[in-house]
């Protein structure tokens, strides 16, 4: 089984133009991100993918593969379905590793790989990882003063998700603050798939609550598309991806609090 990782990266952005170049702790964005892919065991190959030159011409200076794509890809699932038509082989699993989180730890990639060895049916999956305290107060945070943070999900018994949203979900009394464990999974914003889902998603419309929730997995379960929840273990480190210009101190943060990721 052939395994792929494709970095979707685009510089335009309404919350945070040009982030992919950004620097975090003396590295760009975008070069963390690669070097997080090249260290995921099972995966075979690597490619950054984007439309834009700036990028491209930067991830080459460290050595990274690029595939250019369209700049009318809407996000970066249509990009990842695109770069892997132009790979020139089969392709079994399609990992889109997204190029802002630059915390994201190899085996969460590792694992989702997994899941699909594990489960031939499964079509997608992405992970969830259980909200600390901590984290869900950074959370609340960000909704209290009108940010766009990260994405939560909920999902059913069998692992199967329920629902995305960039709310807190599900809705949680306001003293859960102090509580010592959160019933809430933070979503992370990564996704394997087999080529077969992908082509599908290329010809699929938006639906309206992918239109107002403005996140790309959405449109699977729109059109009746299961996404398989892959729990995953931070081992002790902490996640967060950077979605605004204030998330680069709380990442510099960690990694100077914690050591590098790798």
């Amino acid at each position: 089984m052939t395994s792929v990782i494709i970095i979707p990266a685009r510089y335009p952005s309404t919350r945070f133009p040009g982030k992919p170049l950004v620097e975090v702790a003396g590295k760009t964005m975008i070069q963390r991100v690669w070097e997080v892919a090249l260290q995921v065991k099972n995966a075979d190959m690597v490619f950054i993918s984007t439309d834009d030159e700036r990028i491209r011409e930067h991830a080459e200076s460290f050595g990274g593969k690029v595939i250019m794509t369209s700049d009318t890809c809407e996000n970066g699932t249509e990009r990842v379905a695109e770069a892997i038509e132009k790979i020139g082989e089969p392709v079994d699993v399609a990992v889109n590793l997204q190029g802002d989180a630059p915390l994201t730890p190899p085996w969460f990639v590792e694992d989702m790989i997994q899941t699909m060895l594990d489960n031939p049916e499964c079509q997608m999956t992405t992970p969830g990882l259980k909200l600390t305290p901590s984290m869900y107060k950074m959370f609340r945070e960000d909704r209290k003063n009108d940010r766009v943070g990260g994405t939560t999900v909920v999902f059913d018994k069998l692992g199967d998700a329920l629902y995305f949203s960039k709310e807190v979900v599900p809705y949680l009394p306001p003293e859960a603050e102090s509580w010592d464990e959160v019933p809430a999974y933070h979503h992370v914003g990564l996704y394997a798939y087999r080529p077969t889902l992908l082509k599908r998603y290329q010809g699929w419309s938006a639906g309206p609550i992918e239109e107002v929730e403005k996140l790309e997995q959405l449109r699977v379960m729109e059109h009746g598309e299961k996404i398989k929840v892959t729990v995953v273990d931070d081992r002790g480190r902490s996640f967060w991806e950077i979605n605004n210009p204030e998330d680069v101190a709380r990442v510099e943060e960690i990694i100077a609090t914690e050591g590098e990721l790798v």
